[in-house]
């Protein structure tokens, strides 16, 4: 099926229409329309249009309201203030738009896909090897997921990556220590090797226990100090036997992290998987093209690139180190590395970086110098999605009451054992065995967690607060899965009764409020896929779930006045509910069918 014209759209058209008809110069003009609270839309348009052509903005406005033809889309033009034009859209109109919504067999709810996509390659969701992850993690994880979510469902063909930190000098302590005592990554199950919550847990215990012991020894023992960084020598000339151990490392890992997003419900593909070590094969041939190219100088031995806008404390421009003068290789190396590789093997026209702010100045120096080479241009772009930290009750880091940081892990499950309380108080009224108390805590407590850090800006620090966050009243995912789970209740009593639109049907003010705004569903999914601004579809939904409690009061639904309204209200709510579940998903949050 077509994408459906958003009514927002169609009467943009008319106003367009009679704008031109009214001043043929004004063909093609933005008449500026908006939603608003003095009738459905205002158009603000005429005003600098008649400053442009030294005209009475009123009069002109009185003008265009003669020549806009009102009844099946517009019902209703008036002149307010200065020239503002105030609109009124026709109730059958606004039916039939959501009819049409409703009868889109694809369940893409009239979403139009993109003519033309490209491909973006999204870098998100990067833990380290041999390091367990905590809830400084979380953000990558969530805003990505729901950016690759978005993105995938306006067409655009997304390539995942999660690089992921699997290469570096503390290997040569870790794969040390483990050649001498073997037995430590040991599973006592020999299945352990499949991913559970259990064999994740077991996986990133026996890491620990190793990691410390190393550090212990490591500091303690010149002659281990001493083998362990022979060992780092090895790792980086290939030696296989030392590249046997560092995989088992890196396997262990995954196991770990494959436990924790299966618990934050996010489906990661091992190909996917690319950490640092997938671009070693690259990082000298980088450092030759950037000098070569004079992009990049030696400067006291180390490869390096200057800015004119990044300076230290001391005024000295402060360079991006590419090589070292010692010929190791840093971050920038594999970070360019990995842009030639998404540029010219993966053919992107997009890249996303979602990482934290505090690696801006990082990513601003890495981006300009891949444009300097040439590598980044007008039509290949690369975007930090910078994200802002995550802090506790106190407005401070998050941290344990130890002052250590918080375990990804413990994060999550006392938010879904917080959820299922909530969930169990309320489970009998409507009838949840103990199974469906359980699996509808998990999806409450994780969507709980999952909308707190969506529903604010990106860029933004957000509070870590579990009571708000679970909480039935306010800007809650819960509140949202509550607004969903009550129109399946309604649907179920309403047995035979069908939902039909009825669009010869006058409609009551909260549902013509409720029908405007889930007709702006699919310019707001658009806006937000292009922006990469996933907190913008969390404040549509939440406005939904608002629109939908009013309705609720004033409208009854199977106690309607006729047959008619009933039919056309069952078949309001249903389109409400489809909307909601779509628009949940798209944030990686599931919409249970009882609460």
């Amino acid at each position: 099926m077509a994408s459906v014209t958003s009514l927002t759209d169609l009467v943009n058209q008319r106003l367009a229409n009679a704008l031109a008809s009214s001043l043929p110069e004004a063909d093609g003009v933005d008449p500026l329309l908006r939603r608003s609270d003095r009738a459905d839309y205002q158009a603000n348009g005429i005003l600098a249009l008649a400053k442009k052509n030294k005209a009475n903005p009123r009069e002109l406005a009185t003008q265009v309201v003669s020549g806009i033809v009102t009844g099946d889309v517009i019902a209703d033009v008036e002149v307010s203030g200065p020239g503002f034009l105030n609109i009124t859209v026709a109730d059958k109109a606004i039916t039939s738009n959501l009819a049409a919504r409703y009868a889109d067999e694809t369940g893409r709810l009239g979403v139009p896909l993109a003519a033309h996509p490209g491909t973006t390659v999204i870098d998100y969701a990067q833990p380290n090897v041999a390091k367990e992850m905590h809830v400084g993690h979380l953000r990558s994880a969530v805003i990505g997921d729901a950016v690759v979510q978005l993105l995938e469902f306006t067409g655009e063909n997304v390539v995942r990556r999660h690089h992921i930190g699997d290469w570096g000098t503390q290997f040569g302590m870790l794969i040390q220590y483990l050649e001498e005592h073997p037995h430590e990554l040991d599973h006592k199950d020999s299945a352990a090797s499949e991913v559970t919550e259990a064999s994740g847990e077991e996986a990133m215990s026996n890491l620990n226990r190793l990691y410390k012991a190393a550090r212990v020894l490591f500091d303690s023992d010149e002659e281990f100090k001493t083998r362990a960084r022979r060992r780092v020598v090895d790792l980086q000339a290939g030696d296989p036997a030392t590249l046997a151990m560092w995989q088992r490392f890196v396997d262990e890992s995954k196991i770990y992290f494959y436990s924790v997003f299966d618990k934050l419900d996010m489906d990661i593909q091992d190909p996917d998987v690319v950490g640092e070590s997938g671009y070693n094969d690259m990082l000298a041939e980088t450092c030759r093209l950037l000098e070569e190219s004079g992009v990049a100088v030696r400067s006291e031995g180390a490869l390096c690139v200057f800015f004119d806008d990044v300076k230290g404390p001391d005024g000295n421009p402060v360079p991006l180190i590419v090589q070292k003068s010692d010929g190791g290789y840093g971050y920038a190396a594999t970070d360019l590395s990995a842009i030639r590789d998404r540029v010219f093997r993966l053919k992107s026209d997009s890249i996303i970086y979602v990482v934290d702010a505090r690696q801006s100045l990082h990513f601003k120096m890495v981006f300009e110098t891949a444009r300097r080479a040439g590598w980044l241009n007008d039509q290949v772009k690369a975007h930090q999605l910078a994200f802002g930290t995550v802090l506790g009750k106190d407005g401070k880091p998050f941290k344990t009451r130890e002052g250590e940081t918080v375990r990804l892990v413990d994060l999550l499950d006392e938010a879904v054992e917080r959820a299922t309380a909530v969930v169990r108080e309320k489970a009998e009224k409507v009838g949840l065995t103990e199974e469906e108390i359980v699996e509808n805590g998990r999806w409450v407590g994780i969507g709980a967690v999952k909308y707190a850090d969506l529903s604010t800006s990106a860029v933004r620090d957000y509070k870590f607060d579990l009571d708000q966050m679970v909480s039935l009243n306010g800007d809650t995912s819960v509140y949202l899965q509550y607004a969903y789970a009550r129109i399946q209740s309604i649907l179920r009593r309403a047995g035979d009764a069908r939902a039909v639109a009825h669009p010869e049907l006058e409609l009551a003010p909260a549902e013509r409020a409720l029908g405007l705004h889930l007709d702006q569903f699919a310019e707001t999914v658009l806006e937000v896929a292009a922006a990469y601004e996933p907190h913008k579809l969390a404040a549509y939904l939440y406005q939904v779930a608002s629109l939908l409690t009013t309705f609720y009061d004033q409208c009854p639904v199977l106690k309607a006045d006729t047959p008619e309204q009933r039919e056309n209200r069952l078949f309001l709510v249903d389109l409400t509910a489809r909307t909601l579940h779509q628009g949940m998903a798209l944030l990686g949050i599931r919409t249970p069918e009882k609460l």
